[in-house]
């Protein structure tokens, strides 16, 4: 298990309050070395405010503060950072400077909030979508946008992140081969769930621990682990088939939503405090064994969506064809939605066409994080 993200949540104002924003700097800085002094492995370290609107009404007085940030954060070793969500339709196309801007910034829209469906949000999502995907031309930037749906305060994971209250973190882990470990050799899925429960009881209280010791240190709040089950590029830590040690088939086949519920019951179970999604990612880029079962044909957007019912963070590092329209991408983001409101549940949607790809055609990304696979269909 690694901690993908140690993730401090801060107040901002403009102007930037640039001691204060040093400070924190150097508080999670020190979390991080804490942590590698005992021998984790610290993937990125992060810092997230709380939804830009209430410290800059106007969006181009963000993209300016964007910029000044990341020339503060990112030298200093803050690897991203979140300025939140908007929830204004008409300040979502102001986002795409952003991001074209900026190297490390992320931002969000909420297009459902308290249960209420912004559907402008939704469909100045779906345009942003599109144009987002031509810099570069080769759809990357859409990593660092999400249509965001009932999310809560205190998430690590990116992009829809957002803080509030008194200055905080959080971790977030990549503990799918915890999973494998787990399923691996287990008799049945009740064991399966056992085994489970007992590897992430034991490796998270190891981490509360020592967060707990790092915010009293530090004076920060500690606002909890997202349990979450991040995945994994290497092919013996992939949830893709740790799902499939279980004898039940192959990913996508039947029996895969009965094992993402089980994974989800005992994530709910758990006894360290929790925070941000607490569910089970299924990133089709950041999965080797997701991209393999992708290009095999065993994975579509409508039952990746279904499992999200039962288990996860939404649809995520979604490749698609250069040519989806506009009105298909805004339709997904109604579905979604639609889950998201139904069911009460933080969901969120990170979709990446790619210019010059169809249906089928791979993808040919360096990112390390990325195993790349086929373009799916709408």
């Amino acid at each position: 298990m690694k901690i993908r993200t140690i993730t401090t949540g801060f107040n901002a104002e403009l102007p930037l309050d640039r001691n204060n924003m040093q400070q924190l700097v150097v508080a999670t800085l020190r979390i991080r070395e804490m942590f590698e002094r005992d021998g984790f492995v610290v993937q990125t370290v992060r810092m997230a405010t709380q939804p830009w609107e209430q410290y800059s009404p106007h969006v181009e007085r963000l993209g300016e503060a964007a910029v000044e940030m990341e020339k503060l954060l990112h030298p200093e070793g803050i690897d991203y950072f979140s300025l939140g969500a908007t929830h204004k339709a008409h300040h979502v196309p102001g986002l795409y400077d952003i991001i074209k801007s900026t190297r490390t910034a992320f931002v969000t829209a909420a297009v459902s909030h308290n249960r209420r469906l912004d559907r402008r949000c939704a469909l100045q999502s779906a345009r942003l979508i599109k144009r987002l995907s031509r810099i570069g031309g080769d759809g990357f930037a859409n990593l660092r946008f999400a249509a965001g749906f009932n999310i809560l305060p205190g998430t690590p994971f990116f992009p829809a992140a957002f803080h509030r209250g008194p200055p905080a973190f959080a971790l977030g882990l990549e503990n799918s081969d915890l999973v494998y470990e787990a399923f691996s050799g287990a008799a049945d899925l009740e064991q399966a769930g056992i085994r489970l429960e007992d590897g992430m009881n034991r490796e998270c209280r190891v981490l509360e621990k020592k967060a707990r010791a790092a915010a009293a240190r530090l004076n920060l709040e500690y606002g909890g682990i997202d349990v979450s089950i991040a995945p994994s590029v290497k092919r013996h830590q992939s949830v893709a088939f740790a799902f499939e040690q279980l004898g039940l088939g192959r990913f996508g086949e039947p029996g895969t939503l009965c094992i993402a519920e089980l994974i989800t019951d005992v994530l709910g179970r758990l006894k360290v405090k929790t925070c941000g999604y607490r569910g089970l990612m299924l990133p089709v880029l950041e999965d080797f064994g997701l991209a393999r079962r992708n290009r095999e044909g065993h994975l579509d957007v409508t039952s990746l969506l279904a499992y999200s019912a039962v288990c996860g963070t939404g649809l995520d590092t979604i490749p698609l064809s250069g040519r989806v329209s506009e009105r298909a991408l805004h339709a997904l983001l109604l579905d979604i939605a639609a889950l998201s409101n139904r069911l009460n549940k933080p969901l969120s949607a990170r979709l990446m066409p790619i210019p010059g790809k169809k249906t089928g055609d791979l993808t040919e990304f360096s990112f390390p994080y990325f195993a790349n696979t086929c373009i799916m269909s709408l």
